[in-house]
């Protein structure tokens, strides 16, 4: 993303001579904040201490926090920002470190039409692809090592996670919890069979508690994903200072954004959903304060994968997350390009609220986990929900479930890659499978928001069912590694599906790159026009340029008439991605199947 350059001292008039100058005010205010989170986090400790050990663990050797704060703003991002999300060994040849083939293929591919590259888990781990985590301050050799990470945050924005709900029940610190050594022995939550945990919100459909034994007698652990995925209790400060020495550990390799993984779930209260806790929230507040006085320019991303609201709410007051996945955009494209109507796109979106002040909304329709469901609760109908589901299973993908409290089951997420699950729609056919590929991408781009892309998505890669049947879990039908060379060549060849989906996308993003009206925070208005059109007006901050984006949904020939856009007549109008002319009172504009059209007053 954008480098943010740190603002100027504005003055308000002058001030009495008593009153303290904004300089001395500011850290005096960040040392209030943090002691205000920390004592409604941890009410029984001794708060001075902990402001110090935060500090420390923050600001090490010496270094100190940022007078000032950084204000909430507009300046984090730009619409020259986009997103690539890989594994780090999503290209490999067997022969050189997998972070070396991806930075080539980076550099190579992407240079100037991505800027921005998020990294999954790159440590050492020993289940759900890195997301059980047995060192967090190593990178896993069989990927590269630091410095790999460094080079490539030399030349893009990187991402990474901060895997903080859980480790891997293999780690040195599951090791020595179960020896009974300090500190690790208070680090990880249990609770007892007997607890009231009929409330407990999860994503899985595996036991949430498991026996196991300890130097200190049989505990009972709680694993929230996986029995492989031990839960941290965070009711002990001492795991969140440990968490902040590895968020320091990242940003000084490089890392500009922190993806906070599965942070819903991080404070445990038997008796209660343990999601979203109030206390969960403040850890929030606490890492954006943080972030905020921090040197370096950071963003905090949080990764909750939950209705609207509850995803919403991790934008607290400005005052947490800079930045929400939006999480119901999977389904509801998805939804709109096997049905042939956006009905349900079109209604969700008129009801989402701008993002705040210096918030934005990461857009996305494909990641390494798969369609979200959850997401489309309340959105879509059971019954819609159903026939996608069936739909993308008949074409080859799966489903995976998750627990109710009720003792049932429901559907968590589709697993399939994004070209694959848009082959077939409700109604049988085939045809226009690369538009509608297409179309949904176009989409990503032209919503408020900063735009990220998977790189199965980006690849048009197909599903995997060789690995799901020699890893024996769902997901792993989108995590393709590709072999570098066999890449390389379907690249050179320009008639297949990863050279054609990588050219159009990259020529889209490139224009779109150009045009300020795409900023992440530009204005936005849903329009209101044919159903089976998806229709956006932005307007760029300075409010100098406009874009209708207009998306077909469908397989049918539509005309829209320029007076139902509102064309200003003495404006000069063009289609960015066709270079067509339209004029405010010319006759309707064809929309062919699955067209997408960005009309704007000025290149």
């Amino acid at each position: 993303m954008s480098r943010l350059a740190v603002p100027g001292a504005r003055g308000n008039g002058r001030a009495p001579a008593t009153a303290p100058t904004p300089m001395s005010q500011t850290p005096q205010t960040f040392d209030l904040k943090l002691r205000e989170l920390l004592k409604f986090i941890y009410p029984e400790r001794d708060t001075d201490h902990l402001v110090r050990e935060v500090t420390a663990a923050f600001w090490p050797n010496g270094a100190h926090p940022r007078k000032r704060a950084r204000r909430p703003g507009n300046n984090l991002w730009s619409e020259r920002d986009a997103i690539l999300i890989t594994y780090g060994n999503s290209v490999q040849d067997g022969a050189h470190k997998p972070l070396d083939l991806l930075h080539d293929f980076l550099l190579r591919y992407l240079k100037g039409t991505i800027n921005g590259i998020h990294i999954l888990p790159f440590f050492p781990f020993t289940s759900d692809d890195g997301f059980a985590v047995t060192d967090y301050t190593a990178v896993n050799p069989q990927l590269g090592d630091w410095p790999d990470i460094t080079r490539i945050a030399g030349d893009f924005h990187l991402m990474s996670d901060l895997v903080l709900n859980h480790v891997s029940s293999q780690s040195n610190w599951f090791n020595a919890y179960r020896q009974g050594h300090a500190p690790y022995s208070r680090y990880f939550f249990e609770a007892s069979p007997d607890d009231d945990l009929s409330a407990v919100v999860r994503p899985r459909t595996t036991p949430l508690l498991q026996k196991v034994e300890t130097a200190d007698g049989p505990r009972h652990v709680w694993c929230t994903f996986s029995h492989d995925q031990i839960d941290l209790d965070f009711s002990n400060p001492e795991v969140l200072i440990e968490f902040l020495r590895i968020m320091r550990l990242h940003i000084d390799n490089g890392v500009r954004t922190l993806r906070l993984d599965a942070v819903a779930f991080l404070w445990k209260e038997p008796g209660t959903s343990c999601i979203h806790l109030p206390q969960t929230h403040a850890i929030v507040r606490l890492m954006r304060l943080l972030a905020d006085h921090a040197t370096e320019t950071l963003v905090l991303l949080t990764e909750t994968n939950v209705p609207k609201a509850e995803n919403l709410s991790y934008f607290g007051n400005r005052n947490e997350a800079h930045a929400v996945y939006n999480f119901p955009l999977p389904p509801l494209v998805l939804h709109a390009m096997l049905s042939g109507t956006a009905r349900y796109l079109n209604a969700w979106q008129a009801g989402m609220p701008p993002a705040q002040l210096g918030c934005a909304y990461l857009n996305f329709t494909a990641s390494h986990d798969g369609i979200g469901m959850r997401p489309a609760e309340g959105v879509l109908p059971k019954d819609e929900t159903q026939r996608m589901i069936d739909t993308v299973c008949a074409g080859g993908g799966l489903v995976s479930m998750r627990s109710l409290p009720d003792g049932g089951e429901s559907p968590y997420e589709l697993n399939s890659t994004w070209f694959d699950a848009l082959a077939t729609t409700f109604d049988g056919s085939t045809e226009h499978h690369f538009d509608r590929f297409l179309c949904s991408q176009t989409i990503v781009m032209s919503l408020e928001g900063i735009p990220a892309f998977y790189i199965h998505a980006l690849l048009a890669t197909p599903n995997d069912h060789e690995a799901v049947e020699r890893r024996g879990m769902n997901r792993a039908i989108n995590r393709h590694r590709w072999d570098y060379p066999e890449l390389l060549s379907r690249l050179e060849d320009g008639s297949s599906d990863q050279a054609r989906a990588l050219a159009a996308l990259s020529d889209r993003l490139r224009i779109r790159a150009r045009q300020p009206a795409f900023h992440p925070n530009a204005t936005q208005f849903t329009l209101t026009l044919d159903e089976r059109i998806f229709g956006l007006w932005r307007q760029s901050l300075d409010r100098d340029q406009s874009i209708f984006a207009l998306h077909n949904t469908s397989a049918d020939l539509l005309l829209v008439p320029p007076s139902a856009i509102n064309l200003i007549e003495e404006e000069t109008w063009v289609d960015l991605l066709t270079g067509e002319h339209i004029d405010a009172i010319g006759p309707d504009v064809p929309m062919q199947p699955y067209q997408c059209r960005w009309i704007a007053n000025r290149r």
